[in-house]
């Protein structure tokens, strides 16, 4: 099945994290759930397979930590402290089973949102190229291109509403 990856961007920490356990993907938008710019993907993770596409964007080298993530939800504060206390959770716990929300760095976003739109398929193409795309094939170029367009943009509409990038994961 793999691990989900749903970008979005929100206003603050507690607009993003308005009801975590649901999917920020909306098929049918009901009265009260909020609405969010989304880039749903797969197996694209912000610290690695992120991290790499924003390196390459900024033309520096990858490092876990350049995207600079926050841990949202489950609440940071709450994590199990020992083994007795992680042995005591649900099942069905969100520190357990997900989902979790990152906050992605304001550097993060405005490198992305910064690229030229010139340098988008050499970007998609170099991004494409890294270990964690290696079953991928030649055919997944024009996929390639528009998912950075995709994570692009959402970026620079983040930046324009001085908001900040989020991702809401679930395995």
């Amino acid at each position: 099945m793999g691990v989900y990856y749903e970008y979005y961007r929100a206003a603050d920490r507690v607009a993003a994290t308005v009801r975590p356990e649901q999917s920020r993907e909306i098929a049918d938008a009901s009265p009260g759930r909020p609405e969010w710019d989304v880039v749903v993907t797969k197996w694209i993770d912000p610290e690695v397979v992120l991290g790499q596409l924003v390196a390459f964007a900024g033309q520096v080298d990858h490092s876990l930590g350049l995207v600079g993530t926050v841990n949202l939800y489950p609440p940071p504060e709450d994590v199990p402290r020992s083994a007795d206390e992680w042995a005591a959770l649900p099942e069905d716990s969100p520190y357990l089973e997900g989902p979790r929300i990152v906050e992605l760095s304001a550097e993060a976003r405005d490198t992305l949102a910064g690229v030229d739109d010139a340098r988008l398929p050499t970007l998609a193409k170099q991004w494409a190229a890294i270990e964690e795309f290696s079953s991928f094939t030649d055919e997944n170029d024009g996929y390639m291109l528009s998912l950075t367009k995709d994570l692009v943009g959402l970026a620079r509409r983040a930046r324009e509403n001085g908001q900040l990038l989020y991702c809401w994961m679930c395995w």
